[in-house]
């Protein structure tokens, strides 16, 4: 039973570090590839959520519960949130000024 929950826990593990990178990977390539701010602010988001993803993957693989790369995650969430909203109001004050053609 014990080894068959390890098979499971090593699959997933895997599967999540592969989903990471890919996320990580279209992230980057659109982080420099788009133009719209928009689009780089989403491209943005979605790196941060494949590092969140690696983080929470790292506490899981530890020994034990290592409940600080859960902190740093809730803590990533909510800067991220905050430098979204910020980010997002800018651009809607510069939107307001300025109109594109």
């Amino acid at each position: 039973m014990t080894q068959s929950l390890i098979h499971v826990t090593g699959t997933t593990d895997a599967l999540f570090a592969l989903l990471a990178s890919i996320l990580a990977a279209m992230a980057l390539v659109s982080l420099f590839t788009a133009r719209h701010l928009i689009r780089r602010l989403l491209a943005l988001n979605i790196l941060s959520s494949a590092v969140f993803l690696l983080l929470v993957l790292t506490a899981r693989t530890a020994n034990g519960i290592d409940p600080v790369p859960h902190a740093l995650v809730l803590t990533g969430i909510v800067v991220a949130v905050s430098t979204t909203a910020v980010v997002l109001a800018l651009y809607l004050r510069r939107y307001r000024r300025e109109p594109p053609c």
